[in-house]
């Protein structure tokens, strides 16, 4: 009885706190080894994975229908769309190193490196709303055609997606400047991680789609 109670208060070199911290860590993990909070990212994501799935259907089945607009070839601009896909691109390499810098500790770091990765993704979001301006300008509006409407609802899910993103990565240097983003709460980054590297997949399938393919 008395070996019980010892193996149940203390084992040799760990304390009561580590063993509490543990046991509170472990209620959180799901029979799939991962959080709560990542499971229902990942759900999340499936779910987008569905939605975009379908806008780009419509997008492939509808880009032909061009009326009296003008069609594709005739309007986008590829090296400022690659140009803006190369800057977006390059937020996902900032993002690695934001959740890099949280796991070892570097929490100033970390706050660099998120600015970093949400200026880079204003700065795609901006280029699109330049080109979204100049197509309508040359005669390219969301009722123009089918083809407009199918090429701006897809883009602009896309846009929407990207400025989200950006609000939860501001939103995560908002809680680290007010010390409630420690090294402990690096899953946190992780998730948001998770969400913009998705949002950059999405990106390379809808940039080869809609511009690069005939």
């Amino acid at each position: 009885m008395s070996a019980e109670v010892t193996d149940t208060v203390a084992t040799p070199g760990t304390s009561v706190a580590a063993s509490t911290t543990g046991a509170a860590a472990g209620a959180h993990r799901t029979s799939t080894g991962l959080s709560n909070e990542k499971l229902a990212m990942w759900i999340f994501l499936g779910s987008e994975c569905l939605l975009f799935g379908g806008l780009v259907s419509s997008y492939l089945l509808l880009r032909r229908n061009v009326g009296d607009g003008p069609g594709p070839h005739d309007i986008f601009d590829i090296p400022f769309t690659s140009v803006s896909s190369f800057v977006l691109l390059m937020s996902s390499m900032t993002m690695v190193l934001a959740l890099s810098a949280i796991q070892r500790g570097d929490l100033r770091a970390n706050r660099v490196w998120l600015c970093a990765t949400a200026l880079l993704g204003s700065t795609f979001v901006a280029g699109q709303v330049y080109e979204f301006t100049a197509f309508y300008r040359e005669g390219l509006g969301y009722t123009t055609s089918v083809f407009s409407s199918a090429f701006y609802t897809l883009t602009g899910f896309h846009g929407v997606h990207v400025t989200v993103g950006i609000v939860m990565l501001l939103s995560l240097v908002v809680l680290s400047l007010r010390g409630r983003l420690g090294q402990e709460r690096s899953e946190a980054v992780e998730i948001v991680g998770l969400y913009w590297h998705f949002v950059d997949i999405v990106w390379i399938i809808i940039f080869t789609i809609v511009y690069l393919i005939p």
